[in-house]
């Protein structure tokens, strides 16, 4: 049995926790997600995941989707793991309710 995991897996992963998020967020403002912890921790458990699954899409991949911010992916993953303490709510905050949106709209419509 091959138990190789390509690009739809992680894609499909990445997606996931892109609807979990948007979900768990369309109907809250800043200070309502700021005053919830377990939220405020789920959300960014989730954008940590984004990042990981992201990260294993092969470069190939990444090169032909190159419209989506891959590093900027990343780049809030190291920020929440290294900086947990001191991560700013508020960019936690604008991102999910404007980048997260978007990602998931451009990755559905590219491969739905």
């Amino acid at each position: 049995m091959d138990n190789k995991k390509g690009n739809e897996y992680y894609l499909k992963k990445v997606i996931t926790d892109l609807e979990f998020v948007v979900k768990h967020t369309e109907n809250i403002n800043k200070y309502e997600l700021e005053e919830n912890e377990i939220l405020v921790d789920s959300v960014m458990f989730r954008l940590i995941q984004i990042s990981e699954n992201a990260n294993k899409l092969s470069d190939e991949f990444k090169q032909n989707y190159a419209f989506i911010p891959w590093r900027a992916i990343k780049g809030m993953r190291n920020k929440i793991v290294h900086d947990y303490g001191s991560v700013d709510l508020g960019v936690v905050y604008d991102t999910v309710k404007e980048d997260i949106p978007e990602l998931l709209r451009e990755l559905k419509e590219s491969f739905d």
